[in-house]
Order: structure tokens, then C-alpha cells, then sequence
């Protein structure tokens, strides 16, 4: 499916909530997660920074602008990579909202300026190993061992 279809089928009442989220990769390997704010659905959780596409965005438009908002770094967008995707059916596992949700990854190696949260949310830079150990929302488990294995897959 590209952008434009995916845009045109979450612009559709009711049709599934398009997020996407970035895995953060310093020099080391290092990946960055945000930990969810405890008053929220998966509250106290890590996930990969990220944020929902609003309407007359693209995904990687929408990426861009939730980094610049949450951690302040800024990202070119040819700097993003796909690398999946995770999905949740419509209903009680898609959260409150009950609607699907698709949420697509990217992976950055390169973006100016020092993440910091600008919504006080705690993060840790996490080596491929333990992605996993982390306590994490449903849809970010499944991106997580994709993150380890695009990280520590020889070039």
C-alpha cells in the first residue's frame, strides 16, 4: 500500500488511527525510548518516540513534526527508514478510542540537536539486547525485535 492509499483509508470515518514512531539509533547502537505518562493508556510504559498523523500529513511529515515537538531534535526526512509496521483490529485491544490502530515505524540514525522531552516524559537510550526486557504497549513489542535485529545485522 503507499503513503496516499494509507492516507486515503485513514481519512475514512472510523477507519484505523495512523501513528507513526521512530527508533532513534545513536552512533553506539544506542536506541532512545519515551516512557508513556502515567495518567495515559500504557501509562509507565516505554515506547518508541512518535505521535499520530494528523490530517493532510504523510507519515514521515508526521514523524518529523512530532520529534521537533516532543524532543526538539530535527529530522530530514530522507533520514528516515521504514522498517515495519504493527496493527491492532478495531474494538477493547485498540485502546479507548476502539479503533484500529497501524503504527509505523521508522528507524533515524541521523537528526540535529540532543533529545530532551519536552513533555518531562523520562527517556533511556536502550542497547539492542534489552529492547526486549523493556516493559512496552502491545504494538511496540513486535517493533522492538525488528529494531534489535536492523541494529545488530551486520552492513
Amino acid at each position: 500500500m503507499s503513503g496516499d492509499e494509507i492516507e486515503r483509508f485513514c481519512g475514512v470515518p472510523d477507519a484505523a488511527l495512523l501513528v507513526v514512531a521512530a527508533a532513534l539509533i545513536d552512533p553506539a547502537g544506542h536506541v532512545l525510548l519515551q516512557q508513556r505518562p502515567a495518567g495515559r493508556q500504557h501509562g509507565g510504559l516505554w515506547e518508541f518516540p512518535g505521535g499520530k498523523v494528523e490530517p493532510g500529513e504523510g507519515p514521515v511529515g508526521a514523524l518529523v513534526r512530532e520529534l521537533r515537538e516532543e524532543l526538539a531534535i530535527d529530522v530530514f526526512p530522507g533520514d528516515c527508514v521504514p522498517l515495519g509496521f504493527a496493527a491492532s483490529e478495531s474494538g477493547f485491544a485498540a485502546g479507548k478510542s476502539g479503533r484500529a490502530v497501524v503504527l509505523l515505524l521508522y528507524a533515524c540514525r541521523a537528526w540535529r540537536g540532543v533529545a530532551i522531552s519536552q513533555e518531562g516524559a523520562a527517556l533511556a537510550w536502550c542497547t539492542p539486547d534489552t529492547l526486549d526486557a523493556q516493559p512496552m504497549p502491545p504494538l511496540d513489542i513486535p517493533l522492538a525485535q525488528i529494531v534489535t535485529r536492523f541494529v545488530t545485522a551486520p552492513f
